[in-house]
């Protein structure tokens, strides 16, 4: 899914005031941690994440990016040890 430069900005500054929501630990990508994301972006569509494996910005990079393409996910950016993901969800509100 692509996104604008401007969505990608306002998504980004919406996502300033929440709390990650999944942790991936030492473990990596297990299927709970897969699942538990699915869920959490369904319920939300955009969320915080919390990558504590990995020692340098390119692996946690990689396992965002790796776990937002399962999700069919948009990984809009990654600070420090938080990636920001979205997704559109189909739920009607």
């Amino acid at each position: 899914m692509s996104l604008t430069n401007q969505t990608k900005r306002r998504l980004i500054a919406a996502a300033h005031a929440l709390h990650p929501i999944v942790i991936i630990g030492n473990q990596g990508l297990t299927e709970g941690v897969r699942a538990e994301t699915d869920r959490a972006l369904f319920d939300h569509e955009l969320i915080k994440v919390r990558i504590t494996t990995g020692e340098d910005k390119a692996e946690k990079k990689q396992l965002a990016e790796e776990l937002a393409d399962q999700l069919n996910a948009n990984c809009l950016r990654l600070i420090g040890k938080i990636a920001i993901l979205y997704r559109k969800s189909n739920k009607k509100s």
